[in-house]
């Protein structure tokens, strides 16, 4: 029975030279396709860098099951046909993980170095523990329930895993990948 948690697929496709623009175009068909998917949760697309030709699709779903639903459909297999003659492979890289572990091994790149990986998440989860403990206060005055301290703790951690997996860390670590990586 397939596990129930956030999952993120990581599809790489590494187009041929002269082809990028009918790509970029095969990427703006297929998007509105796979978002209107059962469980879609977004998607990243990661443009090659200099002196690459590897684009990377970083696809966001709650389960499992809704993920494989994505990937083996029909639709799919008929735009990855459509695709193929811009590509060096077929049908490309696919690689299925556990939602936060994309924030510090994005594919194709070596890993970081453990003090690298503890700055990058210290200096952005310690401004954002912050922030959300403070946007949160009115709420915890106004329901007391809510201010009971495992019930605090819970609401204020899953805000911040939130926003770390699905707004900070997929921009923050792109940003300083140069720094991350060397």
């Amino acid at each position: 029975m397939p596990a129930r948690s956030e999952v993120v697929s990581v599809i790489r496709h590494e187009v041929k030279p002269g082809h990028d623009a009918e790509y970029e175009a095969w990427v703006a068909e297929v998007l509105p396709i796979a978002e209107s998917c059962p469980g879609h949760h977004g998607v990243a697309i990661i443009r090659p860098p200099a002196g690459s030709r590897v684009y990377t699709i970083v696809l966001h779903f709650d389960t499992l099951e809704h993920l494989r639903g994505w990937l083996e459909s029909d639709i799919r297999h008929t735009l990855l046909d459509k695709v193929q003659p811009y590509l060096t492979h077929a049908p490309g890289e696919v690689e299925i993980r556990p939602g936060l572990e994309f924030w510090l091994s994005p594919p194709g790149q070596k890993h970081a170095r453990p003090y690298k990986q503890f700055l990058l998440i210290l200096s952005a989860l310690y401004p954002l523990s912050l922030a959300v403990a403070w946007i949160a206060q009115p709420l915890f005055a106004a329901v007391p329930a809510l201010a009971l301290s495992p019930v605090r703790g819970f609401i204020i951690a899953a805000t911040i895993v939130a926003v770390m997996t699905w707004i900070i860390m997929p921009r923050y670590t792109r940003m300083v990948a140069a720094w991350l990586y060397d």
